[in-house]
C-alpha cells in the first residue's frame, strides 16, 4: 500500500487515542497538552498520540 502525505495526515494529524477506552478522538495538540480535552465516552483526560504503525505486526516467520 503507497503512503501519500494528504493521507498521513488525515489518518495521524491531530488525533489522538483514550488510555482507558481506547477511543479516537481529533483535538488540538495544544489543549490535549493543557488536560481541557476529555474522551466522549468514559471522560478520561488520559490521552495519548495515534501510533503512527503498528507494533510487531508482519513480523519474522
Amino acid at each position: 500500500m503507497a503512503k501519500f502525505k494528504e493521507a498521513v495526515e488525515r489518518l495521524f494529524t491531530n488525533v489522538f487515542v483514550c488510555r482507558v477506552c481506547k477511543s479516537k478522538i481529533r483535538a488540538d495538540p495544544q489543549k490535549v497538552k493543557l488536560g481541557k480535552v476529555k474522551c466522549r465516552k468514559c471522560y478520561s483526560k488520559q490521552l495519548r498520540p495515534k501510533h503512527k504503525e503498528v507494533k510487531g505486526a508482519g513480523g519474522k516467520k
